[in-house]
């Protein structure tokens, strides 16, 4: 399985970008999907989740109310992020495991994708 992350950019803060992560390889659709994020000499941090099916999503508490995920099918995950301040800067990863968890571990995931860096200038 191939995860690949797109949409990033540099954004002023209010803005919004629109992150997808598109899996190949095989068809994710008893995976769960997830959203990471790592700030340059930060660890990688949980954002958002989705179960397989798209019905039950999970997003961090430093992000509620701004970043909503969904997923479109199977293979397809989108992070909407809107109102982006300064310390949303990082790079954010795609992941996904079978097992949906509201706080998972980074270490538990199964595939991993490259990361796409969002940059949120003040």
């Amino acid at each position: 399985v191939q995860l690949q992350a797109s949409g990033g950019g540099l954004v002023q803060a209010g803005g919004s970008l629109r992150l997808s992560c598109a899996a190949s390889g095989d068809t994710l659709t008893y995976y769960s999907m997830y959203w990471f994020r790592q700030a340059p000499g930060k660890e990688r941090t949980f954002i958002a989740s989705v179960v397989w099916g798209g019905g039950v999503t999970t997003v961090a508490d430093s992000v509620k109310g701004r970043f909503t995920i969904s997923r479109a099918n199977a293979n397809t995950v989108y992070l909407q992020m809107e109102d982006l301040k300064p310390e949303d800067t990082a790079v954010y990863y795609c992941a996904t495991d079978r097992i949906y968890s509201s706080m998972p571990n980074a270490d538990a995931m199964d595939y991993w994708g490259k990361g796409t860096l969002v940059t949120v200038s003040s």
